[in-house]
């Protein structure tokens, strides 16, 4: 059974019915039924109703937390919250602890993904023999790359110019790469929702002692579908890289939150 309710408790209000995103509630004398329409397991329904009447197999309310009486940010809040976070770039020679990266991956699958396919999972990698390894397949991919990509060109002899001079430029010496995967069938939305996972990440980590930041050559060489890369990660062929972050204890402290570009916005006409 799809989801089920308690006629007792139910008063009709009808918001699971609003609020279902797909149509597929529909409102009767005798409460909420199931009509035309696909569940894409939001879980709205259950969580919006004021009476607790509703409950689902699929989302139930058993595994959902009730935040109801609990204390939300202040705009103040939010916004230092979500300004401090850095890219982090120098990292602690410490290894992080399996336990803190799943606690932040477990974070990091409560993102929003496109129609909440969800999907995304995660390959960590931690051996510091693989991390050179895939950091100079990824140097040797962007070598090929500036052969036909101009801006390639240029990064890749910046990126060499700085391994020539025994720094870790591609991964930063960082000890944990975080790689998100997902399905093939759909690249764009898989993209999407990977980022979108990963950016979850980037702004639990710091709450926990982490820091982070975006691999940006290695993703694109992902992207790339590099063959050696893709061979080294034992990828399954029906997967893609859909995004990948740098991990790790920060080396150092900022003191203060920077400045960005000015806000540019245009609103139409009310």
């Amino acid at each position: 059974m799809l989801f089920t309710v308690n006629t007792e408790v139910c008063t009709r209000c009808g918001l699971c019915v609003t609020e279902c995103p797909t149509g597929l509630m529909v409102m009767t004398d005798d409460g909420p039924k199931a009509g035309k329409g696909g569940c894409v397991s939001c879980g709205h329904c259950v969580a919006v109703c004021p009476k607790k009447a509703l409950d689902s197999d699929i989302t139930p309310r058993l595994k959902q937390i009730d935040i109801s009486g609990k204390a939300k940010f202040t705009p103040e809040q939010a916004e230092l919250f979500l300004r401090s976070r850095r890219s982090i770039r120098s990292y602690q020679d410490k290894p992080v602890p399996t336990e803190l990266i799943e606690k932040v991956l477990n974070v990091a699958r409560m993102a929003p993904t496109a129609t909440n396919t969800q999907g995304i999972s995660y390959i960590v990698i931690r051996n510091k023999e693989t991390l050179k390894r895939i950091a100079d397949l990824v140097l040797e991919w962007m070598h090929l790359a500036g052969k036909t990509v101009p801006i390639m060109r240029l990064y890749s002899r910046v990126a060499q110019a700085e391994v020539d001079k025994g720094k870790p430029y591609i991964l930063r010496d960082a000890p944990v790469l975080v790689i998100a995967t997902g399905s093939k069938k759909d690249i764009h939305r898989t993209h999407d929702s990977g980022h979108s996972c990963l950016s979850y990440a980037e702004l639990y980590a710091p709450s926990v002692g982490l820091g982070s930041c975006w691999a940006g050559f290695f993703e694109h060489a992902g992207e790339a579908e590099y063959a050696p890369l893709l061979e080294l990660l034992q990828l399954p062929d029906d997967k893609i890289i859909a995004g990948a972050i740098l991990m790790g204890y920060p080396k150092f402290n900022y003191r203060n939150i920077v400045e960005r570009s000015p806000l540019e916005v245009t609103f139409d006409e009310e």
